[in-house]
């Protein structure tokens, strides 16, 4: 793995993104952030709060922490941790799967509108023309990343995708499941593959099986904290990368 960024010189990491990128096999995107905007900044309250509603239907009460999220993805791994902590007094699954349904409507209508993340298709070329492989690893569902994929200038760059687990949402990352589901596709090791992420969650799955970490994110407070916890590199924007990936490319 390349030196540690942020050194003097370096703020975002550009001097290490040459040899990160030089040393991969495999490029592993999350989806929300570093492919596209999903929700462009727009709470995903109101989701949060129609999955707690079809709740309450199934189960009478629900838990503090349940209660209190807004989040249309902790929703789904609270109302599981939820249903995991009554063994005694088994709660009908209705609730998860009417969630899973409920946050997948959300993310089918988000894509639809979803805006690219800028310098996007010049770095998937890039990547491509280095022979590096492409895949997605999300806390998204499947099907709705499908269809965005399906745009003329992306359709077949990524291999596959691998998205969030619909039957059970503790496999959602910081939980490197989808990573691994992509390193098994893949058939490589997970030294070989860079995880490319805007979230600590999507930095903590890549650490948690052995992957590189580039950090994408313009929130220079969350930058700061990716560095911390041994990002390879943070950039704010994929200009940065598609210079990286240039410079590579040229001697060949």
């Amino acid at each position: 793995m390349p030196d540690a960024p942020g050194a003097p010189g370096s703020p975002d990491g550009r001097d290490a993104l040459p040899r990160l990128l030089a040393g991969t096999r495999a490029v592993l995107f999350d989806f929300d952030g570093p492919v596209c905007d999903l929700f462009g900044g727009v709470s995903t309250r109101d989701v949060a709060e129609r999955v707690k509603e079809a709740a309450r239907q199934y189960w009478d009460r629900l838990d503090p922490d349940v209660e209190s999220c807004h989040d249309s993805h902790g929703i789904l791994r609270l109302l599981r941790d939820m249903y995991e902590r009554r063994p005694a007094r088994r709660l009908s699954p209705q609730p998860l799967e009417l969630a899973e349904k409920i946050v997948t409507e959300q993310e089918t209508e988000a894509v639809r509108t979803a805006a690219r993340a800028p310098h996007l298709v010049a770095l998937v070329d890039l990547l491509r023309e280095l022979a590096l492989r492409l895949v997605i690893v999300s806390n998204n569902a499947e099907d709705p990343i499908r269809s965005y994929l399906e745009q003329p200038d992306l359709q077949d760059k990524f291999e596959d995708v691998f998205g969030r687990d619909p039957y059970d949402a503790r496999h959602m990352k910081p939980d490197p499941h989808c990573v691994r589901r992509a390193l098994a596709h893949l058939r490589l090791p997970a030294s070989s593959c860079v995880v490319i992420g805007d979230q600590l969650t999507d930095l903590e799955a890549a650490r948690a099986i052995g992957a590189g970490f580039l950090g994408y994110t313009p929130d220079e407070e969350r930058a700061g904290a990716m560095r911390r916890a041994g990002a390879n590199a943070v950039v704010s924007t994929h200009s940065s990368l598609v210079t990286a990936a240039g410079r590579i490319r040229a001697p060949r």
